[in-house]
């Protein structure tokens, strides 16, 4: 079904950069579906689809999930509403050929894209934010050592349980992480730049502050 009133939209932005956050809060002001294709794969593999036992086979072996299998889950989404909404890709497409097969799968609906925004964070709030993170190894809850903390250090305010530093969460992984999303995005970052869909957003200070200057390029758009 081909719909012409289709509207894609995507987030980018390193790790730390507030993509779900932000993404949540978009979905919850604006009639946007949420594309979160790490979410969209587990569902598939849990479901047994054809495209999810692809996947699973893949993901057993410890490799990538090929693209073509990526894409064939995110059509899937479209075909189910029909290609009538409006959707907000959250750190999807993450390579340069992601992207040309986004372009290909939203065409055939009669789409595109419509506008990319890059959640800009200097690497030293990136750093702060993500090394001062702990996690309850009980309830999952997050805290932050400095911006958020649990009434008593190192203890749940939900449930009592012990708070942790994840590993990749540790200060040396997380710069490492920053220098590999960089190569990896780089072409991708220049692949959209160059179309004139990419906008940088201050993504430093209030998610709220962030959300609005999302929302102002949206309605843009």
């Amino acid at each position: 079904m081909t719909v012409k009133t289709m509207k894609a939209y995507i987030l980018l932005g390193a790790p730390g950069a507030g993509k779900g956050t932000v993404a949540a809060r978009l979905v919850g002001q604006e009639p946007l579906v949420h594309v979160s294709t790490g979410d969209m794969l587990r569902e598939a593999v849990k479901e047994g689809r054809p495209v999810g036992l692809r996947a699973k086979a893949f993901m057993e072996k410890g490799e990538l999930v090929p693209d073509d299998v990526i894409l064939g889950i995110v059509r899937e989404r479209i075909e189910r509403d029909a290609g009538q909404k409006n959707y907000l890709f959250d750190g999807f497409p993450r390579t340069h050929e992601q992207a040309r097969g986004l372009d290909d799968t939203l065409a055939s609906f009669g789409a595109r894209v419509n506008g990319v925004f890059l959640l800009s964070v200097p690497d030293a709030v990136l750093v702060d934010r993500l090394s001062g993170r702990r996690v309850c190894q009980g309830c999952g809850a997050v805290y932050h050592v400095r911006n958020m903390p649990p009434r008593i250090e190192g203890i749940c305010d939900r449930c009592g349980g012990a708070l942790v530093q994840r590993p990749d969460d540790r200060e040396e992984t997380v710069r490492n992480r920053l220098v590999v999303y960089r190569r990896q995005t780089e072409e991708l970052i220049a692949y959209y730049r160059e179309r004139g869909l990419l906008f940088e957003i201050d993504a430093s200070g209030n998610p709220d502050v962030t959300v609005a200057g999302v929302r102002k390029r949206m309605a843009a758009v």
